[in-house]
């Protein structure tokens, strides 16, 4: 499933891309938000990481343009794609420093942006087993498998707790139990062995990669420390020194 989001401060152009959209879209696919500023997306996209897969961004904005945009963006999205779309061709080379992954020009031909979907589609079928999805109240979000350091439960619902730009940690509640978290991950793991996550307790799965340090009855994750069950431990250390060993060896 395909999210778009467009920012430009001209209404007129925001429908004439939209409207372009729709005829190229596939079922499922869709245009889901509409910014008619740089810090409005700045804001809204810091408050909902993974909830867009794809940013039409216009460069030619007031008070913040379409370059400051994306550098604001970067600071906390890395994996957002953004593809600028400006009447000035002088643009072109600067989006290399935000990773841009294209340029359209005004007025958008159709068959390039038919292409640059294209190209969308096939990277996110690439990195979809990369990817945890999880809703909730707030919305849809999309998270890289390596920037979750762990989940634990809490009453009826499961938090995820991940590492932004920064080092800062944040957490995402939904309504789900651990063990069906857990059995997804491990059916995940079977077909993409790249990630592990262990049960270390009955309230606590974390992702072995990110362990940072570990001793007979607790597990450091991202600064903190949680604990391991006693009916746990043996199994559960035995699997988080295995994927450390792993990475050690790759570092090399």
């Amino acid at each position: 499933m395909l999210r778009i989001a467009i920012c430009d401060d001209e209404v007129n152009a925001r429908e004439s891309l939209y409207l372009q959209l729709e005829r190229i879209l596939h079922e499922g696919e869709e245009v889901v938000y509409e910014f008619s500023s740089g810090n409005a997306a700045v804001r809204w996209l810091e408050k909902h990481p993974g909830e867009i897969d794809l940013l039409f961004l216009d460069v030619e904005m007031a008070d913040m343009n379409g370059m400051e945009t994306a550098h604001n963006i970067r600071k906390f999205n890395r994996e957002l794609l953004i593809v600028f779309v400006t009447g000035y061709a002088d643009y072109v080379f600067d989006g290399y420093s935000v990773g841009a992954l294209d340029y359209l020009m005004k007025p958008v031909d159709m068959d390039k942006l038919w292409h640059t979907v294209k190209r969308v589609r096939e990277l996110q079928l690439r990195e979809q087993e990369e990817m945890y999805t999880l809703r909730n109240t707030e919305g849809t979000y999309r998270f890289r498998l390596r920037d979750i350091l762990y989940f634990y439960s809490d009453r009826r619902q499961v938090v995820l707790v991940c590492s932004q730009s920064g080092g800062e940690l944040r957490e995402y509640g939904f309504y789900q139990k651990l063990n069906q978290v857990e059995e997804e991950l491990r059916l995940r793991k079977e077909r993409s062995a790249e990630y592990s996550f262990v049960r270390i307790h009955q309230r606590y799965l974390v992702n072995a990669v990110r362990v940072e340090h570990m001793d007979a009855s607790h597990v450091a994750v991202g600064g903190r420390e949680l604990p391991v069950s006693r009916a746990m431990k043996n199994e559960a250390m035995q699997k988080i020194a295995r994927v450390m060993l792993e990475v050690s060896v790759c570092v090399r």
